[in-house]
Formats: C-alpha cells, sequence, structure tokens
C-alpha cells in the first residue's frame, strides 16, 4: 500500500500548561491545494511549525512521502521538499533583494534539481518575476514594504523547488489588486507554472489565511482549526455552511 504524500497523526504540543495544538490528525494528497483557517490564537502557526521542524511536538508525528519527520531539523526537511513562510518575515535587510532569494538557490535540494538551476542569478529573478517585484530586484531588502516583504518569503521559498509548499497568510498586508496578482500566481505555480516545470505539477500547499474570500478560489479542501483541535475537514462548499465552524470564526448569533 502506498504510504499518504503527506501526513499528521495525532499532533500535539503544550506550552505550560497551554496545549497549542491538541491531538491533529488529517492527510494531503500530492495534488491538493488545502487551506487552514481559524480564529486567532488556534493553533494554525504552532502546527506549521510543528511541521517544517522549528518546533517538536510533545507527541504524534509527520510522515512526508512515508518517511517520519517529526524531529527532523528545519533545514533538511527543506531538502526533503517542504518549504514555508510564515506571518514575521526575516529577510537579509542590507543585501539585495535578488541577493535575499539566491540564498535559496544554493540549498542543496535547489541545486541538484537540473542543469538550469546552475543559473543562480536567473533562477532568483524568475522568482522575483513570479511573485511580482522583480523590478525591485536590485534595492536592499530594508526598503520594501511589509506587502512586499511577504512575497520576497513567497520567493524564496519556491527558489528552493519545494513538493509541498507552506503559506502563512501570504495575502497579509496586500491591496486588493496585489491580492489577486498573488492568488494568480499561486494557482499558476500549483497547475505546474514556471517554478513547477521540473515536475509535471506543482507543488502541494497548506495556506492559512484569515482573507476567507480569496482562499476559498484557491484551495479544494478546508481544515479548520479551534482551541488546538481540528473541528472540521472538508471542501470548501462544506465548509462555509458548518455550524461549529461559522461559531468558531465567527462568533455565536444571539437573538
Amino acid at each position: 500500500m502506498t504510504p499518504p504524500f503527506f501526513e499528521v497523526e495525532n499532533l500535539t504540543k503544550r506550552f505550560g500548561g497551554l496545549t497549542a495544538v491538541n491531538g491533529v490528525s488529517f492527510q494531503i494528497g500530492r495534488d491538493e491545494v488545502v487551506g487552514m483557517i481559524g480564529p486567532n490564537g488556534a493553533g494554525k502557526t504552532t502546527l506549521l511549525r510543528l511541521i517544517t521542524g522549528i518546533l517538536r511536538p510533545d507527541s504524534g508525528k509527520v510522515r512526508f512521502r512515508g518517511r517520519d519527520i517529526t524531529r527532523v531539523k528545519p533545514w533538511t526537511i527543506v531538502n526533503e521538499g517542504i518549504a514555508g513562510t510564515f506571518q514575521v518575515t526575516r529577510p537579509f535587510r542590507r543585501l539585495p533583494i535578488i541577493a535575499n532569494v539566491m540564498v535559496a538557490c544554493l540549498s542543496p535540494r535547489a541545486m541538484k534539481r537540473g542543469e538550469w538551476v546552475k543559473k543562480i542569478e536567473a533562477k532568483a529573478m524568475d522568482a522575483l518575476e513570479f511573485v511580482g517585484i522583480s523590478d525591485l530586484a536590485l534595492e536592499p531588502a530594508s526598503c520594501l514594504s511589509h506587502g512586499d516583504l511577504r512575497r520576497l518569503e513567497i520567493a524564496r521559498a519556491i527558489a528552493t523547488d519545494p513538493e509541498l509548499l507552506l503559506l502563512d497568510e501570504p495575502f497579509s498586508g496586500l491591496n486588493p489588486a496585489e491580492t489577486d496578482l498573488l492568488a494568480k500566481s499561486i494557482r499558476r505555480l500549483h497547475k505546474g507554472g514556471r517554478f513547477g516545470r521540473l515536475h509535471s505539477e506543482g507543488p502541494a500547499m497548506i495556506i492559512i489565511e484569515h482573507k476567507l474570500a480569496e482562499l476559498m478560489k484557491i484551495v479544494d479542501r478546508v481544515i479548520v482549526l479551534d482551541f488546538g483541535e481540528l473541528i472540521a475537514d472538508g471542501v470548501p462548499e462544506e465548509i462555509v455552511k458548518d455550524e461549529r465552524v461559522i461559531e468558531a470564526c465567527i462568533g455565536k448569533v444571539v437573538s
């Protein structure tokens, strides 16, 4: 039996007396884009940090292509094919924007994917064009707005050529036009666009986002967390009608 492409099994993480992630389990297929929603403090970002190895769980397993990566170092996880962005951006502020992406292009995984990736500067520029900030390539990263820093983070992540891409609030700080542009880029990437050309398809994705209207246009499935627990898992049409989800994300209506 072929193991799931990606699997989280009974994952739990506590910080003192607070259980941030409580027995969460789910699977993701190779061809899926999955949204992850929930109120602030639901455990979404903590879960992504557990997946990427930044945090270690108290119990549970994370498996990628059948391999247990629960306690693997973050840089090894990137080279296995999982990359992510987070709410707090940490660019090399004094380096040009293109140099920030070139660093990601030098990862062992990115360097071995094919002959074309040896042209580091060209690949970095491709990534910046993909997210729409190539015109700023030679500017220092310190000059970027919050929204453009989000896009730089995505460029750095896709430059590692991931098979699973984790995006934590990619639309944060973007205006409607910028959000629409990035959403189209994400869809194109998943369908095997420019950065998916070394594969028959682009990366699978997990996307955390509070802009639900935009998120629902991209994802195949939605996972909902509340107080660290998974309370719903289904297609967008089902999730938006789920009373537990409505109460968790919007609040209980008192008549």
